[in-house]
């Protein structure tokens, strides 16, 4: 057992002064070293390195579920738990970050708001059944900006987005244009925000009645109402905008290419969701079909 933590120890002191200090022979450690690996311990190497593999792949954002969930797809049988105790004792761990949140939301205005139709009803049988929408504060060293995203409740997927350096409601009503352009859902669909004046005002009011979709609000002051949009710009924070150096991006430039990258290639067609088999939003349309 002494050998064995020296050598998971190595890149951290010097084998001399473990050896020493755990007065054990160097000899004898590298003698331990150099002997082959029984059976066990050749399983245990190879797993470890196919969690080092499925987290790299997960850009270091994955924890022990999601591995394993990997690990499945790739048909190596391994338990969770096993997972979990092989990432500890490897030292491979999530680098989710931290988590702060600013007031997007302006909800003082004199539109009327529609009813709450969707009361937390988090699921759909298809996709472009129920949309959700909100909008979230983007930090970068040159000024804030602001993602607003159109997520699809039945697949995850996030099926509009856009970013602007301002609150006005041309964002969401561009990102509600770019989900009915690559959708072109039918008029059974709901969509859901809060009751922010970009989402209440007149003109994305209008483009909602057009294409016969139904509007659905949150009510006053209840976060809970859009809690699954709110999940997705919580992790789009931490697995990303908090990963930077200091926490935000270094330019508005940026921080737009890197949210493509994240939203069109990650996100959707990568991150493995547990609420749908562990799949991705891509993979779980397709199996829909």
């Amino acid at each position: 057992m002494k050998f064995k933590w020296i050598d998971e120890h190595r890149p951290h002191w010097p084998v001399k002064t473990m050896c020493q200090t755990l007065e054990v022979s160097r000899g004898g450690f590298y003698d331990w070293i150099n002997r082959p690996l029984c059976d066990r311990d050749k399983r245990r190497a190879e797993l470890i390195e196919q969690i080092r593999v499925e987290q790299e792949r997960s850009r270091g954002l994955y924890g022990s579920l999601r591995i394993h969930a990997a690990l499945a797809a790739r048909q190596i049988e391994v338990c969770v738990n096993t997972v979990a105790t092989l990432m500890k004792q490897a030292q491979i761990r999530s680098k989710r970050g931290k988590r702060f949140r600013v007031q997007t939301t302006d909800s003082r205005h004199d539109y009327q708001p529609a009813p709450n139709l969707l009361d937390q009803q988090f699921t759909a049988e298809l996709p472009d059944q129920k949309w959700l929408c909100d909008i979230t504060y983007v930090p970068t060293d040159e000024g804030p900006i602001y993602l607003a995203s159109v997520l699809d409740v039945c697949s995850r997927k996030i099926v509009g987005w856009q970013i602007a350096d301002h609150l006005r409601a041309v964002l969401c009503l561009d990102a509600l244009s770019m989900a009915i352009q690559t959708r072109r859902p039918k008029a059974e669909l709901i969509h859901h925000s809060d009751r922010g004046v970009q989402y209440a005002c007149d003109a994305y009011q209008g483009l909602l009645a057009a294409r016969g979709i139904t509007i659905s609000m949150s009510r006053s002051g209840n976060c809970y109402d859009n809690a699954m949009m709110e999940s997705f710009h919580s992790s789009y924070k931490t697995e990303l905008v908090y990963q930077q150096p200091g926490g935000r991006f270094a330019t508005k430039a940026q921080a737009r290419q890197m949210t493509f990258e994240y939203v069109e290639v990650f996100y959707n067609r990568q991150r493995r969701h547990s609420a749908i088999g562990y799949m991705s939003p891509e993979q779980f349309e397709a199996s829909l079909n």
